[in-house]
């Protein structure tokens, strides 16, 4: 039976209604983040931790993560430039490695992540916005602790990360939108208070500064 149609356990599918259950308009996009990580953490095998990490303009960074193993394998990687979520993100290819002790792939890092105790991987691409990209990330403690049916399942939670992420990076826009704007008005309402204090005392009308330079020649 193909994992894919196959039903999953009924704590992944508990685990699956919960998150549906949590909308933005009930948290914040961060506590979305940390309760994709944190549940993604209970249902994956391999006693994981989970991460979801971000690629803008090239620049990554951890969004939310269920605990120590996770960050470190993130910024490992972060740090040598290559890995297995950061290849996720930007291919946008589910990335599967068994034991980092025996991957030839990214082996700078591979030594780092087995160091900490992260013995396999799996990093699901999240779909985000254009020229936006991220992974879901699950650190096993456990070699070969993935199987086709918890990939399925790691496909079936990465969604919610993508969705709380790319309302957070919408947010953030349109607040620096908002900003941005507002710094504007700011400065137009400062511009005209020292026109209007020229104008009184100098006399000038209202088109005098198109008068104070010579023509251009």
């Amino acid at each position: 039976m193909d994992p894919r149609t196959e039903d999953p356990p009924a704590v992944i599918v508990q685990a699956l209604d919960e998150l549906a259950r949590v909308t933005l308009r009930d948290s914040s996009v961060s506590s979305l983040l940390q309760k994709v990580a944190d549940v993604t953490r209970q249902v994956m095998p391999g006693r994981p931790e989970a991460s979801v990490s971000l690629l803008v303009d090239d620049r990554p960074s951890t969004l939310a993560y269920s605990g120590q193993l996770a960050i470190n394998c993130d910024e490992s990687q972060y740090g040598h430039g290559y890995g297995p979520c950061l290849h996720a993100a930007a291919t946008g290819e589910l990335t599967w490695v068994p034991d980092t002790r025996v991957e030839t792939r990214w082996p700078d890092y591979m030594r780092s992540a087995a160091d900490y105790g992260a013995l396999a991987s799996l990093s699901v691409p999240l779909p985000i916005n254009e020229g936006v990209r991220g992974a879901l990330n699950i650190y096993a403690r456990e070699a070969d602790a993935f199987d086709d049916m918890s990939t399925a399942v790691a496909a079936r939670l990465a969604p919610y990360a993508g969705v709380a992420a790319a309302n957070m990076l919408d947010y953030q826009n349109a607040r620096d939108m908002a900003e941005n704007l507002q710094s504007a008005l700011e400065s137009r309402a400062t511009i005209d208070q020292a026109k209007g204090m020229l104008m009184e005392r100098f006399t000038l009308s209202p088109t005098w500064p198109s008068r104070c330079w010579p023509a251009s020649r």
